[in-house]
């Protein structure tokens, strides 16, 4: 086989390579996204909970034992 050919091939084997890790990348960022906002959305929830506690509530802690 011809040397252009060979590294041709190998070339393209490279590119591929690169577009699957990339395509892993891309994957993993999604839904590394979908989690944080998951996460702010239970804070939020929890947060407006916490909204119709009366004045002071949690402000005294006594912790002897």
């Amino acid at each position: 086989m011809d040397l252009s050919l060979i590294t041709a091939m190998i070339g393209a084997q490279t590119g591929l390579t690169q577009l699957a890790v990339a395509g892993s990348m891309l994957k993993m960022n999604t839904e590394n996204a979908a989690s944080a906002v998951k996460l702010i959305d239970s804070a939020q929830q929890n947060l407006n909970s916490l909204a119709n506690v009366a004045p002071g509530i949690g402000t005294n802690l006594n912790i002897t034992a």
